[in-house]
């Protein structure tokens, strides 16, 4: 059986050249990385590119790379979770390439598979589909995506053995997995390391073979950021955000498979008890998402797509991001409930660019607006400076083209009836005087 060598995260660091291609896992910094990225950032390395869903938090993972100015390229999807990156692109100090979620670890895997890429419907009619080949396929416009690989990814398990097998925690596999597969040198971050034969074959997700070097480093709360302990926001939500979620919930049925993004669909979670038999998904890996844990945080729960800690059901399910997205674009979510910017009457939806920003963080949005079989957008409606979400036609960065079902606004309902935007009904309304539809 092989004997995967074990290193220091400083000896393990040495082996990344200057100017190297990078993956490292994580969503957030759950699953990530940590010790081998810090060890990373007290090399000389320099010129290199990573290819992760977003780059660390300030000062933590990739964003200690960033701060040493370590970094010449990110590929990601959400980089805006950590604003010196926002800062850096400014700066001319960093060039990024945004790629979806779901399109971003399908070409990971695409690339350990040995597959030049692939096409998607996700991203088609949208910004990040310029300067990209398109085909019509079945009648559905699709972005072809080549594939992405590294000459070194540095990855977070829980357990490995001796022969390099890696088992993960709950939502900790998100990226790994894929990662694993689609470098030239793999190097894990263990918590523990134990002799071959000590896991069982039935729980080990990557087999040795991919493995070239384990590390065996502790995560410590303060290595995880935002998703160290559950936070207590949700005393301060206003009434017409709980009253657009629980019109969400309206929406739902027994047995549905539910996608929540951030914001205020995040509420929705609260209307939803055991009995009424909805299944929670979220894209960096969990079906069967519980309620939030009254403390504690991602060292001892899972985290959500918000990468905030949540509980897991009985009968609840860990997968890869991989798999999380190919159950989106497959038609296996019945139900997405997302934030938006602006819709418009062909049921085009915005929802993750403003004007005189950067484009930065895309996230799953595009994949799940195109991927699942219902979508409903809550959002205010209007926006700060008073301007209309429900357009006649959108202006701002589509996210999806002809994708809304349902619209509901702190002060109405809209739904698609035979393709026209239609008005159904109002809703609790404690600021109609101020405003007209």
């Amino acid at each position: 059986m092989k004997n995967v060598p074990q290193l220091t995260p400083a000896k393990a660091a040495k082996l990344v050249p200057d100017g190297a291609i990078i993956m490292a896992g994580g969503f957030g910094m759950t699953g990530n990385p940590v010790n081998l990225l810090h060890a990373l950032a007290e090399c000389d390395v320099k010129n290199l590119t990573i290819i992760s869903n977003n780059v660390g938090e300030p000062g933590l993972g990739g964003g200690r790379l960033l701060r040493n100015g370590q970094i010449a390229k990110a590929i990601g999807s959400f980089f805006t979770s950590n604003p010196e990156v926002v800062q850096a692109v400014h700066d001319k100090k960093i060039v990024v390439e945004l790629i979806p979620q779901g399109t971003m670890v399908e070409a990971i895997r695409a690339g350990g598979a040995g597959i030049g890429g692939f096409y998607t419907p996700t991203s088609a009619g949208t910004v990040l589909a310029q300067n990209r080949e398109t085909r019509l396929i079945n009648g559905v416009e699709q972005v072809f995506i080549p594939a992405l690989r590294a000459d070194v990814a540095l990855i977070r398990a829980y357990r490995a053995d001796t022969a390099g097998n890696l088992v993960y925690r709950m939502t900790e596999r998100n990226f790994n997995p894929p990662m694993a597969t689609a470098a030239n040198l793999v190097i894990a971050e263990v918590e523990e390391i134990v002799p071959a034969g000590t896991l069982s074959p039935n729980e080990v997700v990557t087999p040795g073979m991919y493995v070239d070097y384990l590390v065996q480093a502790h995560i410590k709360m303060e290595d995880l950021g935002i998703s160290a302990s559950v936070g207590g926001e949700g005393s301060n939500v206003s009434q017409p955000r709980l009253n657009m979620a629980k019109r969400a919930f309206a929406e739902l049925k027994r047995g549905d498979v539910v996608n929540l993004g951030v914001g205020i669909p995040t509420l929705v979670a609260d209307f939803i008890s055991p009995e009424d038999g909805i299944i929670l998904h979220t894209e960096n890996g969990l079906l069967g998402v519980g309620p939030a844990p009254e403390s504690g945080g991602a060292l001892e729960y899972p985290v959500n797509a918000s990468k905030q800690p949540v509980t897991a059901l009985p009968g609840a399910s860990y997968f890869d991001s991989a798999a999380s997205f190919a159950m989106i674009r497959g038609g296996h979510v019945d139900v997405a409930i997302m934030g938006g910017l602006q819709v418009d009457e062909q049921a085009n939806l915005a929802n993750w660019a403003v004007p005189g920003k950067p484009l930065l963080g895309v996230g799953g949005a595009m994949d799940l607006a195109s991927g699942a079989k219902k979508l409903i957008i809550t959002m205010t409606h209007t926006s700060r400076q008073r301007d209309p979400k429900i357009v006649p036609e959108a202006t701002l960065p589509l996210t999806a083209l002809a994708a809304v079902n349902i619209i509901i606004t702190d002060l109405a309902v809209f739904k698609f009836v035979d393709g026209q935007l239609t008005l159904t009904e109002l809703m609790p309304a404690q600021r109609w005087n101020r405003f007209v539809l």
